[in-house]
C-alpha cells in the first residue's frame, strides 16, 4: 500500500472524528482538509471516497459493528469509533483491498491515534466484521 493511501486514511480518521464530535457538514470538512494539507502528500480521491462513504453508509456500518461490540457504538471512544467505521467501510465496500491490509491499517491508525490498548480492541472488532463480510476471503486465508 502506498504512503499516499496511508496518509489519506490518517486524514480520513481525523476528519471523521471531527465530523462525529462537531457535526460539521462533510463537504466543509473535506474542503478544510484540502486547504490545510499538502495535496501531494496523500491520495485525494481516496480520502474523498472515505469521507463520503463512511457517513453515507453510517447506519449499515454501525449495524455491522454492533454485534461485535460489548457496548453501544456511541460509547466507544470517538477516535476508535472513527477507525472502526473506516475499517468497516473498507471491508464492506473495498473488496479489492485484502481484508488483512484493511485490518492492519486500522490497527496502525489505532496505535497512532487511539488509547493505549485501543489497537487490540480495533483488531478484534474488525476481525469479526471481516469474518462476516469477507467470509470467503477469510476462510481461504485460514486453510
Amino acid at each position: 500500500m502506498s504512503e499516499k493511501r496511508n496518509q489519506a486514511r490518517k486524514h480520513a480518521v481525523q476528519a471523521i472524528y471531527q465530523w462525529q464530535i462537531a457535526g460539521q457538514d462533510i463537504p466543509d470538512i473535506i474542503n478544510q482538509f484540502l486547504e490545510e494539507q499538502d495535496l501531494n502528500s496523500f491520495e485525494i480521491p481516496y480520502f474523498q471516497d472515505l469521507m463520503k462513504g463512511v457517513p453515507g453508509h453510517l447506519v449499515e456500518l454501525d449495524e455491522l459493528l454492533k454485534p461485535t461490540l460489548d457496548r453501544a457504538i456511541e460509547s466507544v471512544d470517538p477516535v476508535e469509533r472513527a477507525i472502526l467505521r473506516l475499517g468497516a467501510y473498507e471491508l464492506s465496500h473495498k473488496p479489492e483491498i485484502p481484508y488483512r491490509v484493511v485490518i492492519n491499517e486500522a490497527v496502525e491508525l489505532a496505535k497512532v491515534f487511539g488509547a493505549e490498548q485501543g489497537h487490540k480492541f480495533v483488531n478484534g472488532v474488525l476481525d469479526q466484521v471481516a469474518r462476516k463480510v469477507r467470509a470467503v476471503e477469510v476462510n481461504v486465508g485460514r486453510s
